[in-house]
């Protein structure tokens, strides 16, 4: 009888570990209708990087100013979204990207950013969910905000000491990397990106 308990009681702990690491994810809801998105959309080997699970557990794009994953972020974009925003950011199609004006205010964080390119907004702006990988997606957040020239201390993305140290891109004297770096997170990323989600008040997503 008694290892029937202990069995029972195996069973229910088990159960719990897939509710426990679902509460420590953050939780991400379309743009538009605010509801949850489905994530089992996304390409799978995407999923599962360094980065995406620190971004799934902070709402913070480790990929913001790191130089060695710039060149793979703006071949990403360039593909992916320059033909409606322009190839720095400036607006064709779609809106502008690299100023101070959000037509979704929630962009100004990573995490509300990250909801309209996966699932999607009004108008033009189709959801990326199966067409790009949501490791690929924080790496155009990445670029999106390297692109950025409006005033730093709208920058919410930035932590205070990133912000001492912004500068504005310069797309005069922009040449992209000669030769592919190996892009790589610096260890106290997960520690900053953690802290800063802390101090960091979302705009609520427009429903």
């Amino acid at each position: 009888m008694r290892q029937g308990f202990k069995f029972a009681a195996v069973v229910a702990a088990l159960s719990l570990i897939p509710l426990m690491a679902l509460a420590q994810q953050i939780q991400l809801v379309h743009t538009i209708t605010g509801m949850p998105l489905d994530l089992s959309l996304s390409p799978e080997e995407g999923r599962d990087t360094p980065a995406v699970k620190e971004f799934m557990k902070t709402g913070h794009n480790p990929y913001n100013g790191v130089e060695s994953c710039m060149h793979e972020a703006e071949e990403v974009f360039l593909t992916a979204c320059s033909g409606c925003h322009g190839h720095i950011g400036e607006g064709k199609l779609g809106p502008g990207l690299n100023d101070d004006y959000w037509t979704y205010p929630k962009n100004q964080t990573d995490k509300g950013l990250f909801e309209t390119i996966y699932g999607g907004a009004r108008s033009m702006m189709g959801p990326q969910a199966s067409a790009r990988t949501m490791d690929e997606i924080l790496l155009v957040i990445a670029w999106v905000r390297h692109l950025y020239k409006g005033d730093v201390e709208g920058a919410v993305w930035l932590t205070d000491e990133q912000k001492a140290n912004f500068v504005p891109f310069d797309p005069e004297h922009h040449k992209p990397e000669a030769e592919e770096l190996v892009c790589e997170i610096p260890a106290q990323t997960a520690a900053v990106g953690a802290d800063s989600a802390e101090k960091k008040t979302e705009t609520p997503s427009e429903n």
